[in-house]
């Protein structure tokens, strides 16, 4: 089976990262594998499924949030190295 991507949306407020996350996940076969809190208002988002899934839903997810809120940052990372894993339950 091919490594999965890890996509992640990083807003100002929660109110961006529910919009984000409902956009991402009705965009492309994604699997929403959690969210953090980072602090003065920031919120990330993670995703998981293939390259070209991840990077739709990101997209759409970003675009979505950023009609009612801020968004940050947005990151794809394809075929992540398996050590990765070890930095939080967040990536699957």
């Amino acid at each position: 089976m091919a490594k999965q991507a890890i996509g992640m949306i990083e807003c100002k407020g929660f109110v961006s990262l529910i919009e984000a996350s409902d956009a991402a996940l009705k965009s492309a076969d994604v699997t929403m594998t959690g969210w953090e809190k980072i602090g003065s208002g920031l919120v990330t988002a993670f995703f998981t499924g293939d390259v070209a899934a991840v990077k739709a839903a990101v997209e759409a997810g970003a675009d979505a949030a950023g009609q009612v809120g801020e968004v940050v940052a947005v990151q794809v990372i394809p075929r992540p190295h398996e050590d990765l894993s070890k930095l939080g339950s967040w990536i699957g």
